[in-house]
């Protein structure tokens, strides 16, 4: 990246800073979400990793007292600008939810030990100077902890989500099976702010959007218990589960640096790779999801179900690296790889997550592939993820054949990966 376009990348970051967090975008997204501060503090780190920490350390001051990490801390001020907001979620009437905060019920992909391992290896000094690991260390055994213990709620040792949302994938064709026997008519009126700053026709539709927030108000009304027995809406997400596994890795990390034991976390990640195994989908050569309420497993070739290459001894590498390459995603000259088959009937490439290319996802693919020795196409993937990225003013995401960009502009997290992408050159998931 030539040194103009680092300063552009950084010039997103340091213009979308909101004083203690980054926003995702400062029209679109105008509150702090989990797995974007994770993903945003990435490659922060590179400009300040002292404001890195700080990214992550806002994140913290949300956390719950079971040990989640929610998927919004809202900016109070900002409220009608996104919807659902803070009056919707009204956590602060939520046992256990913090006091000083208003924040979303849900969670999102947990690559929050992955960031705060990759933030302290920037600049060890300054983390040592600011407690960064010790502090953070407690506070992410106890987001695992809930992870582990409230959300397993298929009892094979994954992790579900209780809503699109969670995933982080939000229309994923994985859950249109699933959303159609929930119901489009939430009691709360459905305002889409959104639409003010992205054109509808790569927006989910104002159907998803009327069962999204049906989802979300049966979870915000049990009191974002997850003990609702007839919840309609539970699923082990493949890509979820593996940045779960990655993340324990990272903690590892972090407990041997601290002088704690890390054979916990050792083990709990290849306790995780055995169970997304049982995800695997021969006739896709790919891993989907399964749907709990149904006991099914959606064999639908996503993106999600590629990136448990990411995951340590995970089975069936050779057949995720022949399909990552192959004509369902790089195989037919995608520049980077589409978020669903490109052989699907139903792919939209403009559509969100029903086909375009996301930043992130084409980072997490190329890191995917150099650590299984693909290291000329990784490199190749990571090349054009920073290219398209400096071309298109940063977007949210990009046509996978075109490069057209979609969504909203000068996206933080798409800076963020591509100041990772060009200053980490290795292939070690942890830096």
């Amino acid at each position: 990246m030539p040194p103009s376009a680092e300063g552009r990348a950084t010039a997103v970051l340091l213009s979308n800073w909101a004083g203690t967090h980054t926003l995702p975008a400062t029209g679109l997204y105008p509150h702090q979400w989990s797995w974007d501060s994770a993903f945003i503090a990435m490659g922060l780190r590179h400009v300040s990793p002292r404001r890195a920490g700080q990214e992550l350390d806002a994140l913290f001051a949300g956390q719950w007292s079971d040990g989640r990490l929610p998927q919004i801390i809202f900016d109070p001020h900002r409220d009608k600008d996104y919807s659902p907001g803070s009056q919707f979620w009204q956590s602060s009437t939520i046992p256990g939810a913090p006091g000083t905060v208003e924040t979303a019920g849900l969670v999102q992909p947990p690559n929050h030990a992955w960031a705060v391992w990759m933030v302290h290896r920037a600049d060890p000094e300054e983390s040592a100077r600011r407690d960064f690991l010790s502090r953070a260390y407690p506070q992410l055994l106890a987001w695992h902890e809930y992870l582990r213990t409230r959300r397993d709620r298929g009892g094979l040792g994954l992790v579900s989500v209780v809503h699109p949302w969670e995933s982080g994938t939000d229309n994923s064709p994985l859950w249109d099976e699933a959303l159609a026997r929930v119901p489009d008519t939430p009691r709360h009126v459905v305002e889409r702010p959104d639409l003010q700053h992205a054109c509808a026709s790569e927006r989910p539709s104002d159907r998803e959007y009327g069962r999204y927030f049906w989802l979300a108000e049966r979870y915000r009304d049990h009191a974002c218990d997850d003990v609702d027995a007839g919840y309609p809406f539970l699923f082990e997400d493949p890509l979820f589960n593996t940045l779960y596994a990655v993340s324990e890795l990272a903690l590892a990390a972090i407990a041997r640096q601290l002088g704690a034991d890390p054979a916990p976390h050792h083990s709990r990640a290849a306790e995780i790779s055995r169970a997304l195994a049982t995800l695997y989908c021969p006739e896709i050569e790919c891993y989907g999801a399964r749907d709990v309420v149904t006991g099914e497993i959606v064999a639908k070739a996503t993106i999600n179900g590629i990136l448990p290459l990411l995951a340590p001894d995970i089975a069936h590498a050779d057949e995720l690296v022949s399909t990552l390459c192959g004509p369902r995603f790089l195989g037919d000259g995608a520049l980077l790889p589409p978020s669903y088959d490109a052989t699907a009937p139903d792919l939209d490439p403009s559509l969100y997550w029903r086909g375009p290319a996301w930043f992130n996802m084409a980072w997490l693919a190329a890191l995917a592939l150099g650590a299984r020795g693909e290291k000329q196409a990784a490199e190749a993937l990571r090349s054009m993820l920073v290219r398209l990225a400096v071309a298109n003013d940063f977007p949210e995401y990009v046509g996978p054949w075109s490069g057209t960009p979609h969504g909203t502009r000068r996206f933080s997290w798409t800076a963020a990966l591509a100041l990772e992408a060009q200053a980490n050159t290795g292939w070690d998931l942890l830096g």
